[in-house]
């Protein structure tokens, strides 16, 4: 009987390198194997590249209370580390953390962040980069990858609100037409940024949507809506995310390339909502969740960490969702990394960032993105991944 059990083990194995043939070697923590991890976006990304492109001296996110969880600010705007750096411990990079491209002297052996502050699509600040320059940026630096790594590592993107913020502001009564023609425009832009970076290699995306917009606290303040949000920037961030699922799924199923298109989109629209909303912002310990633990205002939305502004600052940025204006708290950005990395169908699909890394490099997705159900989506259980992971 165990001889034909141990039999049975041993064809399985053999099965599952037939059908799997291209073999990843695992280094990483928790059978994850060794890959890079490449983030593009704005200031939610940001590890701190705007240090170093600005030349400014009194940019706040390099004052007190920014980093306050970490006892020291790190030019991110949060109160410690934010969703690359949590990836980036789940990957096992050392230190846990994503250096800025733009840092003389990094270790970028393991991947590095493009992502800078005010960052849009469609144009950006003279102290900035669209994302077209991050990617270009990307495609001057890609020699010190070699081809391989780059196709089985992450390229994470998070890009937009400004793009969003700016086009409200410049047109506060546009219609529905003007609102469709402007969110078509950022998306075409998108697909032809993320076309090129696959065209230089890349093949694992990791596309979060945008959040609620018209419910961040800076947004309310502006706009004087009290604890209501402002719907017009809402109704925009769901026609962008809207689209985005549809476009990673035409790249996915026309790839031509050998080493394929595989993706995930993290709903971080939903996740906020469902954390922000009245009643149930307790289920996740968040007993703050329309104010800033940093600011002055209203809603504390404005001047965090700028030394011509007398912020006022919660007593335990722990228990609020917003650490700014714009930014969540680090406890706020941990769990989202959490929902990416392992945890909610719901919010992720078709499969979550750990189930992307460990599949196989040149495979056609099993499953693709699909609107409006996610919970109940029919998908190959945390086992089967899971087993993957040991062969790959």
């Amino acid at each position: 009987m165990a001889d034909n059990l141990n039999l049975a083990g041993v064809l399985g194995v053999l099965l599952v390198l037939t059908i799997f043939h291209n073999p990843i070697i695992v280094y990483a923590g928790e059978g994850v194997p060794n890959v890079a991890l490449f983030t593009f976006g704005d200031s939610y990304y940001d590890a701190g590249n705007k240090v170093f492109l600005s030349q400014r001296k009194d940019l706040p996110q390099t004052y007190w209370p920014y980093g306050k969880s970490r006892d020291y600010p790190n030019g991110k705007f949060s109160d410690g580390h934010i969703v690359p750096d949590f990836i980036a411990d789940f990957i096992s990079i050392p230190n846990g953390v994503l250096p800025p491209v733009l840092k003389p002297g990094v270790d970028i052996s393991r991947g590095v962040s493009f992502a800078v502050a005010d960052a849009s699509i469609l144009g950006a600040p003279v102290e900035s980069m669209t994302l077209n320059q991050q990617v270009v940026k990307f495609k001057n630096m890609k020699s010190n990858w070699n081809d391989s790594y780059i196709e089985k590592s992450l390229f994470m993107i998070y890009i937009g609100t400004e793009d969003y913020l700016n086009f409200t502001k410049a047109n506060p009564n546009a219609d529905a037409s003007a609102q469709q023609a402007f969110v078509t425009n950022v998306i075409n832009r998108l697909k032809n940024d993320i076309k090129l970076l696959y065209s230089l290699g890349a093949s694992k995306f990791v596309v979060q949507l945008l959040a609620p917009l018209g419910c961040l606290p800076i947004v309310r303040q502006e706009y004087k809506t009290g604890n209501e949000c402002y719907e017009l920037l809402n109704d925009l961030a769901k026609q962008h995310n809207g689209k985005i699922g549809p476009m990673l799924n035409e790249f996915a199923k026309i790839s031509t390339s050998p080493y394929g298109f595989q993706f995930t989109v993290f709903d971080f629209y939903n996740a906020v909502l469902r954390r922000i909303a009245t009643g149930r912002s307790l289920n996740y310990r968040f007993f703050v969740t329309n104010t800033s633990c940093c600011g002055v205002g209203t809603h504390n939305a404005y001047g965090c960490g700028k030394g011509n502004v007398h912020s006022k600052l919660c007593e335990y940025q722990r228990s609020y969702f917003f650490f700014d204006g714009r930014h969540n708290t680090e406890k706020a950005q941990e769990e989202m990394a959490h929902l990416l990395y392992g945890a909610d169908p719901d919010v992720v699909q078709p499969m979550t960032v750990r189930e992307l890394i460990v599949y196989p490099t040149g495979e056609t997705m099993r499953e693709y993105w699909e609107p409006n159900n996610l919970a109940i989506r029919r998908r190959p259980s945390r086992d089967f991944y899971l087993g993957l992971s040991a062969y790959y």
